[in-house]
């Protein structure tokens, strides 16, 4: 298995997800779909599903191009709002790209209410780990604003990738990780996987891939909101509830200018 990240927009990830024996190739959120065939094309790889994280139209809008040029290639997502869908999932469902990777879908509500995390693993390889497509719900320190949920949502949905085994490899769907390093470190100051993080922010232009679920319980704070540094960060009392914490952190990120 491997996995291309492919830069569109301005901050926005597009992958490959590669399945080594057959040479087939998921693409996941083909915003640009001209740069996608290029990259599938200088690899040598045949594309032949389109799996989209949630349907905003930074990750979703690239559709209905990609079913001109794919037309009986399917489109798997969380809802009818993503355009051009074929293939509608639920958590817990599975399907299988070429003959090795088995891809499980992951219910996330909050960002959107069809946001679909996609956890990929290897039967050719079992001791490749796992790879997780988080679109805008897990960023790498980070998570999506609440846009169609409530912090209630957002927490359940973190815990719930959190529950994936600690090796498994985050790939998010934007850019994002130089300023969630900075909040970060306004909310949990001490903390030394920070640093960590920084060495990889100042080493790599693309972080998507360089880190894996257990770094994100350790450096993220929307997944730490029973430390110290967090509830006392929120103001937080033993007895306020992580919803509440969420909320409050939410709203410190969503103001926070570093």
């Amino acid at each position: 298995m491997k996995v291309v990240p492919i830069p569109v927009r301005q901050d926005n990830y597009a992958y490959l997800l590669i399945d080594d024996k057959s040479n087939k190739a998921a693409a996941i959120d083909p915003y640009d779909v001209p740069k996608v065939i290029a990259a599938a094309d200088s690899l040598g790889v045949q594309i032949v599903a389109n799996i989209t994280t949630h349907h905003h139209f930074d990750h979703s809008g690239g559709n209905q191009s990609f079913a001109e040029h794919f037309p009986h290639v399917p489109v798997y997502g969380g809802s009818d709002r993503i355009p051009a869908l074929t293939q509608l999932v639920k958590d817990g469902e599975e399907f299988t790209l070429g003959t090795s990777i088995i891809v499980r879908c992951l219910a996330t509500q909050c960002h959107t209410q069809d946001s679909i995390c996609y956890y990929v693993t290897d039967t050719a390889n079992k001791s490749q780990p796992g790879g997780v497509f988080t679109g805008d719900t897990l960023f790498i320190a980070g998570c999506g604003r609440f846009f169609e949920g409530t912090g209630d949502e957002m927490n359940r949905a973190l815990t719930y990738l959190g529950t994936l085994p600690n090796e498994t490899i985050v790939y998010n769907g934007h850019e994002y990780t130089a300023g969630n390093l900075a909040f970060g470190k306004t909310i949990d100051p001490k903390n030394k996987a920070l640093e960590r993080l920084a060495d990889i922010v100042r080493q790599n232009k693309i972080t998507a891939g360089l880190t894996t679920i257990g770094d994100e319980k350790e450096w993220n704070v929307f997944m730490r909101l029973g430390s110290d540094a967090v509830r006392n960060a929120t103001s937080a009392t033993p007895s306020t509830p992580d919803s509440t914490v969420i909320d409050s952190l939410r709203d410190k990120k969503n103001n926070f200018r570093g």
